[in-house]
């Protein structure tokens, strides 16, 4: 190469001379005095949320956690014994027993309770006339379902002398069985009483019924679609997210129920621990007896169970849960 060749950049290249000089590395902006006021300001606002987040959720569980691993019946200290409590649950009959009594009440009282409230909405939906004070007063089982004056009222109402079976005689049935005596109909007055708490998941249906678009439904009756083939073909499609909704709330509280139980059976699950509830026998032993440790290892076996029912709901969903919104 000679002197006077002159060497041409390639389209697009740029020399060192015409980039940017590289300045100082730049600082990040300093707090001014109204900005850091503000921010203690919000620490200020969640501190009494953070305080009974710590000393009434978080510090229980853990101590919780660790009591289920020890001998503790609140009159001497605690004693560390490992997985023993886990370990005496599977051998502990009554234990066993609360277990199949609780399963059979979550799955035969929450789908009747998610059917019965998602066909009462449905109709309610078909306008009615003074369809809020239907939905009102629907809606009140919901609010007294769970208090210790109905159940009260209901172990009045299913007794050999309730009001029931007098309706039972008056209509033929000279000697109906005493309800809550018997082993074998006792767990299903409890059943009964959870499915009329339909109200809240009804309450729900209905304001999903709302959001369904009439063209769907003109659309369908024009194809010549029967009131049964709208029902499965569109209604119950789009409602999916929230008998999704339904049924994990409903599970949970159906594994944490139990003032019903206690009220009814008089806090023994009986007859023959027909409706011991897992949540009333944890009672019996961590409150009656003070097993602490015990309680809190079934407790957290409880919690365990909850949870792996949850996932399972999740994961399943993507197989019968549909979204409008779902990206195909």
């Amino acid at each position: 190469m000679t002197g006077d060749d002159v060497v041409v950049p390639a389209a697009g290249a740029s020399s060192a001379a015409d980039r940017p000089a590289a300045g100082p590395p730049r600082r990040r902006p300093r707090r001014t005095p109204a900005r850091r006021t503000e921010a203690v300001a919000g620490f200020v606002f969640l501190l009494p949320w953070l305080i009974g987040f710590i000393g009434l959720t978080l510090f229980p569980m853990i101590a919780s956690l660790y009591l289920s691993f020890t001998k503790y019946d609140l009159l001497s200290s605690p004693v560390w014994i490992g997985l023993q409590n886990y370990i005496d649950l599977f051998h502990d009959e009554r234990y066993l027993a609360s277990v199949r009594v609780t399963l059979f009440y979550v799955f035969v009282s929450v789908p009747l309770k998610v059917a019965f409230a998602l066909l009462l909405a449905t109709l309610l939906n078909r306008g009615l006339r003074g369809l809020n004070v239907y939905r009102s007063i629907y809606y009140l089982p919901s609010l007294l379902g769970a208090s210790v004056a109905v159940a009260v009222l209901w172990r009045q109402l299913f007794s050999g002398q309730g009001l029931v079976n007098s309706v039972l005689r008056l209509l033929g049935w000279q000697s109906p069985p005493d309800w809550l005596a018997n082993p074998h109909t006792a767990i299903y007055t409890l059943i009964l009483l959870s499915v009329w708490e339909f109200g809240s998941p009804m309450i729900i249906f209905l304001a999903g019924l709302r959001q369904i678009p009439a063209e769907y439904y003109e659309a369908a009756r024009v194809d010549g679609a029967s009131w049964m083939q709208q029902f499965f073909r569109i209604t119950f499609p789009l409602l999916t997210p929230l008998v999704f909704f339904n049924l994990v709330l409903q599970v949970i509280g159906g594994f944490q129920s139990f003032t019903q139980s206690y009220v009814i059976s008089g806090g023994s699950g009986g007859p023959v621990d027909s409706t011991l509830l897992y949540s009333l026998y944890l009672y019996q032993q961590a409150f009656g007896l003070l097993h602490m440790g015990y309680g809190t290892a079934m407790a957290w076996v409880l919690l365990l169970a909850i949870a792996i029912f949850t996932t399972g709901f999740f994961l399943t969903s993507r197989y019968w849960v549909f979204y409008m919104d779902r990206s195909k």
